[in-house]
């Protein structure tokens, strides 16, 4: 009986790799190829390079953690649930210097205007 080995375990596995999505390989949660449509649709550019999508994405989550991570510290701060609300996220945007210069125009929803 000859001795026959099945190629199926070894080199052709290696071949044949799996497709990961960008989002995957940048390790984001917020969806690349959101972001890209997002820009294509926009017509912000006429081109647009490779990795801007990507370097979008990765700082609208960075925004999205950071304005998160305030709020809980002023939740747990306030005492009681720890609950974050509409009202919480625009107390901790108006409270911070950087965040109340980009967030400047922006009205959140269910929020009573605050003093000009």
């Amino acid at each position: 009986m000859s001795e026959r080995r099945s190629r199926r375990g070894s080199s052709a596995a290696g071949r044949r790799g799996h497709t990961r999505s960008r989002t995957a390989r940048a390790e984001l949660i917020f969806s690349v190829s959101q972001m890209e449509r997002g820009l294509w649709e926009g017509h912000y550019a006429q081109r647009l390079s490779d990795n801007a999508p990507i370097y979008l994405a990765a700082v609208i989550q960075y925004l999205t953690a950071k304005i998160l991570e305030l709020a809980a510290e002023e939740a747990d701060n306030n005492g009681g649930e720890r609950i974050i609300t509409p009202r919480l996220l625009d107390l901790v945007i108006r409270n911070d210097g950087l965040l109340s210069t980009l967030f400047r125009n922006i009205l959140i929803s269910q929020v009573a205007p605050g003093p000009n």
